[in-house]
């Protein structure tokens, strides 16, 4: 299939005539000689047209029509996005793929390698503060260059709402967690699919009736409280749970003896990454959710003189909620059930209310197991703390400088503020307002060199761009696409313009981008987080079912090598997902020789204002194999 890209309208005209004037006694070509000619006809009235508008060629009516139209020459009829099991044959020319290195299918017992969270390597660092369960990257020689395999008898994961409380037995083939946690009704095993009631631990009787009773304290259905962190997060039913009431939470929990509880979770289709509280900073920005939460997490907050706290004060925004679910709250009631001494609970709740009033927590609410803070809107009822001895101040100009920074116990100061009422850092309105409302880190010229008026562009281009996509890709925001991923991802625009109640974006901005706008991306109730890509990401493999790189790969030019990239892509998406990569036209031709021997069927398209535009979508839809597959289907 000729590709749009460059071309005059007579040489397009004339590869049209030829493939009219061609005969074939084979029906298949035929029709791919029908494709063709619609194609190129495309092409050659839409080449015309921008002659036209350049002033170097005259157009007659029906180009002009066809480039008002919207520049149908990027339909792709070649490429498929529905799900099942016998993709496309490769579009990928016979001399391109020739000079493209063919990626292998690595051995079987590599299905759910974590690169970052190998288990082999995680047991030969120390134990202590949860270092062993932190990020421990393969050396450059000890990396796997080959294609992660799906297990025997993987299916695409059930469409949403469904998939909440039910996954497929073969996609996640662990039966441990429902043996260890039976009685807890987190997980069970019926014929060849998990159920997943909605328990807990510590919500028994149901996450929405656990959620109801914070909700009576925290305003859940107004949109005040849209994003959340849920720490030592399980199956994720508290994050699944509050989908209903548009909250949107990034949960983590590590690569640990409960095994596959992140894999569940986006199993199940929500938002979760592998992570612990351990010695380094959490990867997100400050002030970044609205609510933080831990239901028996396991996580030590008393220790370290508060540390952890001061780690979810820093991401937590002011006036945001904190909640404590299971030990100590509630010790003297409560210490014989937990069959804990009573003397080591109450020393548990003593350090964190100890802490939670170093930081200015005012307590809201305790009731049975439960307990909930809310931090201050601004530091004006705090200033007493300015003179304790206790209250370290961090020091660091750069707050949001986190990736793989140590942890330390400093408490994060709140931006200045002019008033008692003023909210530090700026109020949010209520979502969904927020989404498209002006942010304060761009209102108030917080990020050097980025105005509103280049912040609305922004927006408006990326409205434009997902327009474009949905031409090419119509099943985009039909909930066939639930867990997507965008590389890079800016100011949040492509995630905000794609926003649908069908699924959710995980907004990476990568750590060697040129201005820090994951804040941003927060403040417009979106969910994201920090990562470098030359580095494995913190998730098992096939857990997208589609990937948006903007000019990711110019970005890490000359950073590291564009296969690695290429690669840990291959490994987080889903067989049959889809990827749509922006960028020059120059690196998505290098781009696509490579996908070329990686068993993804792909077309590289023109951008939608036209050929003339040296930035170009390349497209592609990974094939549907499993592990001792001779061949991708």
């Amino acid at each position: 299939m000729t590709n749009c890209i460059t071309g005059s309208p007579r040489f397009v005209l004339s590869l049209s005539i030829m493939a009219m004037k061609s005969n074939s006694a084979d029906g298949k070509t035929r029709s791919s000689v029908q494709i063709f000619i619609v194609f190129s006809l495309c092409c050659f009235f839409y080449i015309l047209g921008a002659w036209q508008r350049s002033g170097f060629g005259k157009g007659d009516s029906i180009a002009l029509e066809m480039t008002n139209s919207g520049a149908d020459c990027n339909i792709v009829p070649s490429l498929n996005f529905e799900t099942h099991h016998a993709g496309e044959s490769s579009i990928v020319g016979a001399s391109e793929a020739a000079k493209a290195k063919t990626f292998e299918p690595c051995d079987a017992r590599y299905t759910d390698y974590t690169p970052c969270q190998d288990q082999r390597r995680a047991m030969t660092f120390p134990r202590d503060s949860m270092i062993y369960r932190e990020r421990h990257c393969a050396p450059e020689n000890e990396k796997l260059r080959c294609l992660i395999p799906a297990p025997k008898g993987y299916v695409t994961p059930f469409a949403w709402p469904k998939s909440r409380d039910y996954v497929p037995y073969a996609n996640a083939p662990y039966k441990a967690l429902t043996v260890e946690k039976a009685i807890q009704n987190w997980i069970q095993y019926e014929g060849d699919v998990f159920r997943f009631p909605g328990g807990g631990t510590q919500f028994p009787q149901g996450a929405d009736k656990y959620i109801d009773q914070l909700a009576s304290v925290i305003p859940m259905e107004n949109g005040t409280v849209r994003t959340a962190l849920d720490t030592g997060c399980g199956v994720a039913s508290w994050g699944a749970y509050l989908w209903s009431r548009n909250v949107r939470a990034m949960s983590f929990a590590p690569r640990d003896s409960h095994e596959a509880q992140v894999q569940f979770a986006l199993e199940r289709g929500v938002p979760a990454v592998i992570g612990v509280l351990g010695t380094i900073k959490l990867p997100y920005p400050t002030r970044a959710f609205d609510m933080a939460h831990c239901s028996r997490c396991l996580i030590p907050w008393g220790a370290n003189d508060g540390m952890y706290l001061m780690e979810v004060d820093r991401v937590l925004r002011p006036g945001g909620y904190w909640i404590l679910s299971g030990p100590p709250i509630n010790w003297k009631i409560n210490y014989k059930a937990w069959q804990r001494p009573k003397e080591e609970l109450q020393e548990e709740q003593r350090k964190i209310e100890e802490a939670a009033k170093l930081l200015c927590w005012e307590k809201k609410y305790e009731h049975g197991e439960i307990a909930i803070w809310q931090k201050r809107v601004n530091d004006e009822a705090c200033r007493s703390r300015q003179d304790d001895p206790r209250a370290n101040f961090c020091k660091t100009d750069d707050s949001d400088d986190v990736w793989y920074k140590k942890m330390e116990a400093c408490i994060t100061p709140y931006p200045e503020t002019s008033g008692s009422d003023e909210v530090a850092g700026g109020e949010l309105q209520v979502f969904p307002d927020r989404l498209n409302a002006v942010p304060p880190r761009i209102s108030s010229g917080s990020i050097s060199g980025v105005t509103v008026d280049a912040y609305e562009d922004d927006n408006r281009q990326w409205k434009k761009h997902v327009k474009a996509y949905k031409r090419i890709n119509g099943l985009l925001d039909t909930g066939r696409y639930r867990n997507i991923m965008d590389m890079n991802a800016g100011f949040g625009g492509f995630a905000a313009a794609i926003e649908s109640t069908k699924l959710w974006v995980m907004n990476v901005v990568p750590t060697i981008a040129e201005k820090n706008r994951l804040g941003v991306v927060y403040e417009r109730g979106l969910i994201g987080i920090y990562h470098d890509w030359c580095e494995a990401f913190s998730t098992y493999p096939r857990t997208y079912d589609l990937i948006h790189a903007n000019h990711l790969f110019s970005l890490y030019k000359n950073k590291c090598n564009a296969d690695d990239i290429l690669l840990e892509m291959d490994r987080i998406l889903r067989p049959e997902g889809a990827v749509i990569i922006r960028d020059d036209v120059d690196t998505l031709i290098k781009v696509k020789r490579i996908i070329s021997g990686m068993r993804w069927d792909s077309k590289l398209v023109d951008h939608e204002d036209g050929p003339l535009v040296p930035e170009k979508v390349l497209i592609a839809v990974k094939q549907y194999w499993v592990t001792n597959s001779t061949s991708a289907h």
